[in-house]
This record gives structure tokens, sequence and C-alpha cells, in this order.
């Protein structure tokens, strides 16, 4: 398994449809945490975007997630970073 960091990108000037499908993207999330999937997830503070750390097999079992998550058909959020992440400290 390796870890990947995930960040999204938001535009303020489409919030309005964001929101509508937070509700299906969360629950989406809470699946994935469940199956040990996704580490820790969550917006910034400011609503600019989000990070999430996932935990999968390989890029493509990531890219595949994010293909299903309600935000990807919905096109509200734009993938700002995608990488693998090596964390010095562990996740505790």
């Amino acid at each position: 398994m390796a870890l990947y960091v995930v960040q999204l990108r938001f535009d303020l000037a489409e919030s309005d449809r964001r929101m509508a499908v937070r509700p299906a993207h969360r629950e989406y999330l809470t699946e994935l945490k469940t199956a040990g999937k996704l580490v820790v997830a969550g917006p910034f503070a400011d609503q600019t975007g989000a990070l999430l750390v996932y935990d999968v097999a390989d890029e493509a079992e990531l890219r595949d997630i994010l293909a299903k998550d309600p935000y990807t058909p919905a096109n509200v959020a734009e993938i700002a970073t995608l990488a693998e992440w090596e964390p010095l400290f562990p996740l505790s």
C-alpha cells in the first residue's frame, strides 16, 4: 500500500453547485474511510480547497477512486496536487 496526498482546489464562484454535491461527496468519503482507503480529509478554513490522504495500492487505484467521487462528474473541484507521500512521522 502507498499513501497519496491530493489537494483539491475549489472555484469560489461555484460554491453553490459544490454545496449541492457536498453531501454525496462526504458520504462517499465516509465509505472510503470505513474501507480503509481514506486516512484523513478536510477542507481548508477559507473554503478554497481541501486536502485528502489516501492509502491505496497504487496511483491507478487512486485515480479510479477520484473518478467515482461525486465532485468529479459535477466538475466542482480541480486536482491541484496528486503525489505519493512518504511521511516522516507515522500517522496515529
